[in-house]
């Protein structure tokens, strides 16, 4: 505001010292008109920084971290057969960590991962795994009981072959942060079923675990995210082997049926 206002005061005295017939008064304005100059002069350069200033501010960190609208990564696909029936939490990690450059494949994993029993008897009960204590049951045939794993397990399996803190679990966030992931290069394991729909409940039985009850499907599945667009989620599905794509919506509703798990790798983003 100063650097209009000051320019019109001027140009105001200037005007009264000229045009006054009392030469008292024409020497006032001059002098005046004299004092504004200076300050002009003064003050304007003052201001210019002060602008400047404000358009070198860096930009957030949140800015820096944008949600694309669609993103799309070429990861390559990993079958989980004919060796691992049960197999696709192993063989979803195995092209993450080959994507993030680890040296490992899907049979490895599937016998490093932590394994608890099926079923056990402890104190005169009958308890059934839990699949966050480790892969339920036989991973390799579906003729032997079994289940599989949930996130834990597959967090700490996947943390011992990429460098310290690079591990990222995202269990329990909600998408957005799932495609933010995505939007900058790093494909996400999740867990899902087998219709990438939310299921209704007739699908889901209880299960008494030393930890408690707990709900599960034997259409639980773990397919690898590699990216989205406005109507579709696109992932590599390990069962058919194949690059495959489910509608969004239908998908995040079955990822948050199954407790939001996610996985992935790299430096952590907020």
């Amino acid at each position: 505001m100063e650097i209009i206002i000051l320019p019109i005061t001027v140009l105001l005295f200037s005007f009264i010292a000229i045009i006054h017939k009392n030469r008292f008064v024409r020497l006032f304005y001059f002098i005046l008109t004299i004092i504004v100059l200076v300050l002009t002069v003064n003050v304007l350069p003052e201001k210019i920084p002060e602008v400047q200033g404000r358009e070198e501010d860096p930009v957030p960190v949140s800015d820096l971290f944008r949600i694309a609208d669609d993103v799309f990564i070429d990861v390559p696909v990993i079958s989980q057969l004919p060796e691992l029936q049960r197999g696709c939490e192993v063989t979803s990690l195995a092209m993450l960590l080959n994507f993030a450059g680890a040296d490992v494949d899907k049979m490895e994993l599937a016998e490093k991962i932590k394994k608890v029993p099926f079923t056990y008897k402890k104190g005169g009960q009958i308890y059934s795994g839990h699949p966050n204590d480790g892969f339920v049951g036989d991973i390799r045939s579906w003729k032997k009981p079994g289940l599989g794993a949930y996130h834990r397990p597959v967090y700490e399996l996947a943390a011992r072959y990429l460098q310290p803190g690079q591990a990222i679990d995202l269990t329990g966030e909600n998408f957005e942060k799932v495609k933010l992931y995505l939007s900058h290069g790093k494909p996400v394991w999740v867990i899902t079923n087998t219709e990438y729909r939310k299921l209704p409940d007739s699908y889901f039985r209880i299960w008494n675990t030393e930890k408690g009850k707990i709900k599960i499907t034997y259409k639980e599945h773990s397919v690898l995210l590699t990216g989205y667009d406005p109507q579709y989620v696109y992932f590599n599905d390990p069962l058919t082997g194949k690059k495959r794509k489910a509608p969004l919506h239908d998908f995040i509703a079955s990822w948050e049926q199954m407790g939001r798990q996610a996985i992935t790798y790299g430096d952590r983003l907020h």
